[in-house]
């Protein structure tokens, strides 16, 4: 446990950036292999999208993170936080709480949030605009859902009281268990059933993915599955009936056009209007 708390304590950016590109390409390599889909689309330029809106997610993080190393050395100095007052002496629980509650503030709830707040949902509707979700699809967010992402994850970190050790490693874990559950890769269905009842499985995230309600507004775990399941948001759906998309913006030619998808959240009102 010091090894992982020491690691995470100073990882270099070069190991961030390495498990961001790792990720990819791992899930990339196996999707192309056995992927779950046979997605009809040009996959370098689908990739092309979406990689530029997983920079401008890094350069929206890159710009900010002063303010995450501040709110986390501030809550540790002043023993602000959840996990201070419940005085978790074993370390191994201590991770696993500190994730789970970073988990839920800094990845479930904001998502339940951008659903149910109709000016939030304009800019997280890119991310549900893509009609072929694969690896790539897990760092589609416009611009300005990453930035409310990223005040709930420092929200999170307040709340919490996360040492910058564990912030990092929910951050690590959180790109690679979205880039797994994002991927187009046919897992055995009780193998994926069973991941379930712990992670976010791949089955269960595209689920979110469906085109329509209620289906949308369901699984919006990131890396537990766990949070789903206690607020009643957990729901199924037979891998053969899922369509990815967004049932009010389905043209394919504009859900890659990265000019358009800057622009969806200005467009008018009428246009996010859900059935």
């Amino acid at each position: 446990m010091n090894e992982i708390i020491s690691y995470f304590e100073t990882i270099p950016s070069l190991h961030r950036a390495l498990i961001l590109a790792g990720g990819i390409t791992f899930f990339w390599l196996i999707e192309t292999i056995k992927p779950l889909f046979l997605l009809k689309y040009s996959k370098w330029k689908h990739a092309g999208i979406n990689i530029f809106f997983t920079a401008t997610t890094i350069v929206v993080n890159f710009m900010m993170a002063f303010i995450l190393l501040w709110t986390s050395q501030w809550s540790v100095q002043n023993n602000i936080g959840l996990l201070p007052y419940l005085g978790i002496i074993n370390p191994w629980i201590y991770m696993i709480i500190g994730l789970l509650l970073l988990d839920l503030i800094g990845a479930y709830l904001v998502h339940y949030v951008e659903h149910k707040v109709k000016f939030l949902w304009r800019f997280h509707l890119i991310h549900h605009s893509d009609t072929w979700v694969d690896t790539t699809t897990a760092n589609r967010h416009h611009p300005g859902e990453s930035i409310v992402r990223f005040v709930f994850t420092a929200l999170a970190v307040v709340i919490v009281g996360a040492p910058m050790w564990l912030v990092f490693l929910y951050q690590s874990l959180s790109v690679v268990l979205s880039q797994f559950n994002h991927a187009n890769i046919s897992l055995p269905v009780a193998l994926d059933r069973w991941l379930s009842y712990i992670i976010v499985s791949p089955d269960m995230h595209k689920v979110h993915h469906h085109f329509e309600l209620p289906h949308t507004d369901s699984n919006y775990g990131n890396i537990f599955s766990i949070w789903d399941r206690i607020f009643g948001t957990f729901s199924t759906l037979k891998r053969e009936e899922i369509v990815y998309g967004i049932d009010t913006h389905m043209e394919i030619e504009k859900n890659n056009s990265v000019g358009n998808l800057l622009k969806i959240p200005f467009q008018k009102r009428s246009n996010f209007e859900k059935p």
